[in-house]
């Protein structure tokens, strides 16, 4: 690290408007921002996967390759003399100091509930935002739907449309449970995709009261169930079998087996 702390930021901006200038990489002179998105996207992706290790060199570099894409559009904007790194770093620094008044002021927080209903509070009143500008406002319409709905739903909370425990949110996967199976006799697939919908909803957000990221939850439960499954496989094979030549009666056996011989967590 340099003297100052943030040599380190220096040079690689100055390496990205090298690379962006006229005699620089074709490559990177070639990206616009409609381009680089579906880089932001996959970058993003690897680094959720290396935060989940204890691989640190890898998560340096992932975080690398990152804010490389912060990096990257902020060139371009300057080239268009749009803004520059330093006012997006400038924005950033001013909203978290003008949203932690109980940090920076004098306004009380003292739970992550009051401060989140205070971030809120002040993004209603910022410069620019509507009078009209709803509650859930500002939760990006391509995030996949299961972030989505957690996102929404924990905007809607901080206004104090939500239940006053978890009692309340489990009762409600228990009734939307009940319409999903009066949709299912009824025969109509619009009902039951309607009803599943908000049976998954309902889940989400019992999730979210009992503190648990419903993504990462899915996310386990897929890779656990993937984990099995290929044992599974692999002990058919040296079976001399294939899945297929297999009742299901025989593969829920072999499943039981594979699950009584994992370690405890």
């Amino acid at each position: 690290m340099g003297t100052d702390g943030w040599s380190g930021m220096k040079r690689l901006y100055a390496i990205m408007k090298r690379l962006r200038a006229p005699g620089g990489c074709p490559w990177d002179r070639e990206q616009t921002l409609q381009t680089l998105k579906p880089c932001l996207l996959e970058e993003t992706y690897e680094l959720l996967e290396a935060m989940e290790g204890d691989d640190l060199a890898l998560h340096v570099e992932e975080l690398g390759d990152v804010l490389l894409q912060v990096v990257f559009q902020c060139a371009i904007r300057e080239e268009e003399g749009r803004f520059t790194l330093d006012d997006v770093a400038t924005t950033l620094a001013d909203k978290l100091v003008r949203r932690h008044p109980h940090v920076f002021g004098d306004t009380p927080a003292a739970t992550s509930g009051q401060v989140l209903r205070n971030w809120e509070a002040i993004k209603q009143t910022e410069k620019g935002k509507s009078p009209d500008r709803s509650a859930i406002d500002g939760v990006p319409a391509t995030l996949p739907a299961l972030l989505k709905a957690q996102r929404i739903q924990a905007k809607a909370s901080r206004v104090g449309f939500d239940w006053k425990d978890a009692s309340g949110a489990v009762e409600k996967i228990d009734e939307e449970l009940g319409e999903l199976k009066q949709a299912i006799m009824s025969g109509s697939r619009q009902k039951v995709a309607e009803e599943m919908g908000d049976l998954l909803f309902s889940l989400v957000n019992t999730c979210r009261f009992l503190e648990v990221d419903a993504e990462s939850a899915l996310e386990n439960t897929t890779r656990k169930f993937a984990r099995r499954f290929r044992e599974v496989e692999r002990r058919v094979r040296e079976q001399g079998r294939s899945l297929k030549a297999c009742t299901l009666a025989e593969l829920d056996a072999v499943w039981e087996e594979v699950k009584r011989e994992e370690p405890a967590d």
